[in-house]
């Protein structure tokens, strides 16, 4: 009888154990999956952002270029440079990068 109450007690203490760890293994591997994903989107998040640093760098360069082209000053320059004129007293000078052998 004392065997038997015994061997019960250790069938169920094996068992509350046996589930127990059940349970901390099924928590654990959840949470391993948690933090992978929350890492992911970590690494996604910071190229998002870097993306969008770029792209504003980019409109604030186009913004730039748009207002120095809207303005008459700023634009003959341009149109002297694109159809190869001079004002008077100017001149062009075409500079040749060649081979240096």
């Amino acid at each position: 009888m004392k065997r038997l109450r015994f061997a019960l007690r250790l069938v169920g203490r094996i068992a509350v154990v046996a589930v127990v760890a059940t349970f901390v293994a099924i928590v654990s591997v959840q949470y391993a999956r948690i933090i992978g994903k929350n890492l992911a989107m970590a690494r996604q998040l910071a190229s998002a952002q870097t993306e969008v640093r770029a792209l504003e760098a980019k409109r604030a360069d186009s913004d730039r270029e748009i207002r120095r082209l809207s303005d008459p000053v700023g634009v003959i320059p341009e149109i002297h440079d694109k159809l190869h004129l001079v004002r008077g007293h100017e001149t062009i000078i075409y500079l040749q990068h060649g081979d240096r052998r």
